[in-house]
């Protein structure tokens, strides 16, 4: 059954407010949920978060005094679901329980929209990054287990395998070749464009959480690896944030983000196994409907165009979290080596990337580096859980 978003109605806005006892739903629980239940609330934290700092920005260049009340009156609504969204994660968990599991998120948010995406140029950008992700979660992996004693496992459920990707020491790249080329807004497929803000969403809500949580750790090791890994979810932004058009209008800019938060919230409603959390996927969606009347509203007034001419006739195939080992181990074995050239690709080392290196490590080894070496010489051994085999590179086996 086809859905189109632009031909729904939705709550009225002013029927969108929610008093503290609402706003105060209950948190999973972490010993018995779905652990993709946990990653759709992350990545929809992520993508609320967006939406409202997008506003935000919006507003501060709009010199309409009614139109930025406007944006305000959504945006307050945004924050409330924000804060329903990221509240649905238990205070029981760590941070650095909470730090894998946002890793998870985008292992598998980026490789299933890897899978999904018909440009060939986006693809590869996708590819790119998860590699460098699923090595984060290795090494966040290895942290857990030094200081916390506990294995990623439980968290991950089996359902991601942990094992080395493209080394996080080899991330640190010049930040010319962070940018890549953007996508066509008049060529590209309607998903291309929501897929991108998708992930650039979900890394940046990553790299504001390493900004924020790494300095609370005690010890020194940790703070020093979310510093490492906090400044490569930077680069991650800078990234994926290039591949947008910045020839979109502002108002067609809104459009996508709120066509995109009707996508998501429609596609976690479809695939959520806890009712309580569908639930609030449903109202949600019913709250975004109308924002995205509204903002078509103002596209047809501001861009002149139809709504429909931009955006997708209706939703495409839901996001879903889901495994991705064999994609990911192909992955692993053909493009382990790649660094980025420019807004392209290269297998070997060049000149600025060495800069680079040599500049930022100081002759010093990496703290991700580090955490490997001391949690083999605290634990006997590295932390891995490799479902499927063997490592893809030999050379990346684990050490008896």
């Amino acid at each position: 059954m086809t859905f189109n978003p632009l031909r729904e109605r939705g709550i009225p806005l002013d029927k969108q407010l929610r008093n503290w006892r609402e706003l105060n739903v209950t948190p999973i629980d972490p010993d018995h949920a779905d652990p993709y239940t946990r990653c759709r609330i992350i990545a929809m934290n992520g993508i609320e978060v967006e939406a409202i700092m997008f506003s935000h920005q919006l507003a501060r260049h709009c010199p309409d005094l009614e139109l930025k009340q406007q944006l305000a009156r959504v945006r307050y609504i945004e924050a409330q679901q924000q804060k329903v969204v990221n509240w649905l994660l238990p205070g029981v968990s760590s941070v650095l329980e909470t730090t894998i599991a946002y890793e998870q998120v985008a292992v598998d948010l980026t490789a299933w929209v890897a899978r999904m995406e018909p440009d060939s140029y986006l693809k590869q950008a996708y590819q790119f990054g998860v590699l460098e992700d699923f090595d984060h979660l290795y090494r966040y992996a290895n942290l857990y287990e030094m200081i916390e004693h506990r294995k990623a496992e439980k968290i991950v459920d089996g359902l991601t395998e942990v094992m080395p990707g493209r080394p996080t020491y080899l991330h640190h790249r010049d930040p010319v070749d962070n940018v890549r080329e953007p996508y066509d807004k008049s060529a590209a497929a309607p998903i291309s464009k929501l897929h991108a803000l998708t992930i650039m969403a979900a890394e940046q809500q990553t790299m504001n959480f390493y900004m924020n949580v790494g300095p609370t750790s005690m010890e020194p090791i940790a703070r020093r690896l979310y510093q490492e890994i906090g400044l490569i979810e930077e680069e991650h932004v800078t990234h994926y944030e290039s591949l947008v058009d910045p020839g979109e209008s502002w108002w067609e800019m809104l459009l996508n983000h709120e066509y995109n938060e009707c996508y998501l919230y429609h596609s976690f409603m479809e695939t959520e196994s806890d009712p309580k959390v569908k639930n609030i996927w449903e109202l949600h969606l019913n709250m975004e409907l109308e924002h995205l009347r509204l903002a078509a509203e103002l596209f047809k007034k501001h861009d002149g165009r139809d709504p429909e001419q931009v955006c997708a006739p209706e939703l495409p195939v839901p996001v879903t979290f889901e495994p991705n080992k064999a994609y990911l181990r192909e992955l692993i074995a053909t493009q382990i080596d790649y660094t980025t050239l420019g807004t392209g690709y290269v297998q070997e080392a060049h000149e600025r990337f060495e800069k680079m290196q040599e500049a930022l490590m100081g002759g010093e080894p990496a703290p991700s580096e580090q955490i490997i070496n001391d949690n083999r010489a605290k634990s006997g051994h590295e932390y891995r859980l490799q479902t499927e085999g063997e490592h893809p590179i030999h050379s990346l086996a684990a050490k008896r």
